[in-house]
């Protein structure tokens, strides 16, 4: 990371903190200046033994000693960790939340103080350093800490920055809960395969290859655009536009927009809720 080396404390060692730990490390960040806390002895053996770095049971002592927190719990626990947490003077400290549907006024009232918090909403290829995420800051947030808390998730994939924190619920719809539908297509594709005849191994292979293999034609053409990609292997009268001529007689699109649109709006309801 390009910035100066700041001391980070991971409150909750969950699969996305461990995640981001490990690009930091890889990206040659120094251990010495990474702390983690867990609640149970195993988990805090796990991730000192496998980064070598210092793992903790208490929240306020990790927090005391960091320039910058990353608030990795559940949704569900945020209020008590942070109430937890609200006798410490947060004034010269950034927090960083990848918790889904808890707004920043919302962490600030948990908190009890006009804290600097930064929302992050990462995705889970995070884990093999192939993430996408989007980041909001409000406009208080300095230029340095922007670029620290982008230089953080770039660790993980690649980032996006948004301007208003409406917009994290878009980046929800676009990136967060979106490999599920790509799961979801490739499930029926495979189905559809086994019933032709297919073992299942055999089918997933075919699903499985042809979907890496389809993703990095995006990402090694970005002067195309998809529709252009798509075109390219549609032979007019062949078997592929027979195919997608079928999607579209089933407003895939449509359908598409339809499920995002309501990933957004279940977002919405879920900043109720916390």
């Amino acid at each position: 990371m390009a910035n100066s080396v700041r001391n980070i404390a991971f409150i909750g060692s969950g699969n996305m903190a461990s995640s981001i730990i490990a690009g930091l490390i890889d990206s040659g960040y120094p251990a010495n200046a990474l702390t983690a806390t867990a609640p149970s002895q195993q988990s805090r053996d796990k991730i000192s033994q496998r980064f070598s770095i210092n793992a903790i049971s208490d929240n306020q002592a990790a927090v005391a000693q960091a320039d910058v927190i990353v608030l990795s719990v559940k949704p569900q626990i945020m209020s008590e960790v942070l109430a937890e947490l609200s006798s410490i003077d947060f004034s010269d400290k950034l927090l960083i939340s990848i918790a889904a549907g808890i707004t920043i006024p919302r962490l600030q009232s948990m908190l009890g103080q006009d804290a600097d918090f930064v929302r992050v909403m990462p995705n889970t290829p995070s884990l093999l350093g192939l993430g996408m995420s989007g980041l909001y800051a409000p406009e208080k947030i300095s230029q340095e800490d922007k670029t620290f808390a982008g230089e953080l998730m770039q660790a993980v994939g690649k980032i996006c920055w948004v301007d208003s924190e409406s917009q994290i619920n878009s980046i929800i719809a676009a990136a967060g809960s979106s490999p599920a539908y790509f799961f979801l297509f490739m499930e029926a594709m495979q189905k559809e395969a086994i019933a032709q005849g297919f073992d299942n191994d055999t089918a997933r292979m075919l699903v499985q290859q042809s979907a890496i293999g389809a993703a990095q034609m995006v990402a090694e053409n970005p002067e195309l655009e998809l529709a252009t990609l798509r075109q390219q292997v549609t032979s007019k009268g062949g078997t592929t536009a027979e195919a997608i001529a079928t999607f579209n007689q089933h407003q895939l699109s449509d359908t598409v927009a339809t499920a995002m649109q309501a990933a957004v709006k279940r977002a919405e309801e879920m900043e109720s809720l916390f």
